[in-house]
């Protein structure tokens, strides 16, 4: 990879080292850390000691689990920067906190997403890149670039590899799209199936059916985000009870809020697959889980737009299999 420009300063926030590290391996790329200060009553003061006047600045960052903590950090450390007259600061946040928030679903409610948005802008965000976006139209409550990059062309890379043919499975309605395309990407031959659910409270739902034939057919569940992992376990159950015989959930965004045992001790689940976009060091152990590293993808990104050309082409790179 051709080492980027000197007029280009990468960071790494603290709960993205790892991925950040990737990152600057892949473009030959020393990554600058954060240096931050605690004071005794939890306020933090985040800054760079490298210069970053004039420069155009990357924060490879996401804002998982603690929530609240990580968006604040990452909004004193975009603040700092512009104040440090910063030519272009841009946010690759591999993980958009609040982006389940993204509209009113009764009266009173918040539109947190939005505010979150609003909150980059103002702290000094120039353009953000993302990752599987909860809802894809949140790209519009900003008014600076976004790209919404697709997961699914870092789960072709892997799945191709596989000698098993898969049938994709959306575990909602609001999912369809996003199995169709991994399934294109795969060129199965088989058609997406479509669990039927209801939604009945925060990360409560009631499987109704499963539209699609699985009976004999190895499957993949294809989720943007995992939380508590309720849901997808369920639907896991309705697609063996409907005669599916290997089960696999993939994922990009892996929180899981009440741990991974749930998905190790359940027989019927024969794989998870989730990508680094936030930090899972801490569950190596599980024989279950599989990470895919974003980092290769992420840097390409970055260099196209360092180099002011297409995401379009990496697009088709990851489609041949490259």
């Amino acid at each position: 990879m051709k080492k980027v420009d000197d007029n280009v300063v990468i960071f790494g926030m603290e709960n993205s080292k790892k991925l950040a590290d990737e990152i600057g391996q892949f473009l030959n790329r020393e990554i600058t850390p954060v240096q931050k200060i605690t004071f005794a009553d939890g306020e933090q003061l985040l800054y760079s000691d490298t210069t970053v006047r004039n420069k155009t600045v990357f924060i490879v960052c996401n804002t998982s689990k603690p929530v609240n903590e990580n968006l604040m950090s990452l909004l004193i450390f975009i603040d700092s920067l512009k104040r440090a007259s910063a030519k272009r600061i841009i946010c690759v946040m591999t993980y958009y906190g609040y982006a389940r928030q993204d509209r009113k679903a009764s009266g009173r409610q918040p539109i947190t997403a939005k505010l979150v948005a609003d909150l980059l802008e103002v702290a000094g965000a120039a353009k953000v890149i993302t990752i599987d976006l909860h809802n894809p139209s949140i790209q519009g409550f900003f008014n600076i670039p976004v790209d919404d990059l697709r997961g699914q062309f870092i789960f072709s890379n892997e799945l191709r590899k596989r000698e098993d043919k898969f049938v994709i499975v959306s575990p909602d309605h609001g999912g369809a799209v996003r199995a169709r395309q991994l399934s294109e990407l795969l060129n199965t031959g088989e058609q997406i199936a479509i669990i039927d659910k209801r939604r009945t409270g925060p990360n409560v739902s009631e499987i109704m059916g499963v539209l699609g034939n699985v009976k004999d057919k190895n499957v993949i569940i294809y989720d943007d985000i995992i939380d508590t992992g309720g849901t997808i376990i369920h639907a896991a159950e309705a697609l063996k009870a409907q005669g599916a015989k290997k089960v696999i959930i993939a994922a990009t965004h892996g929180l899981f809020s009440k741990g991974f045992e749930m998905f190790e001790n359940n027989e019927i689940i024969d794989e998870v697959i989730i990508t680094n976009s936030i930090d899972h060091s801490s569950m190596s152990h599980f024989k279950k889980l599989r990470e895919l590293s974003m980092a290769q993808f992420l840097g390409m990104v970055i260099q196209a737009n360092i180099n002011n050309s297409s995401i379009t082409e990496i697009y088709d790179a990851y489609s041949h299999g490259n």
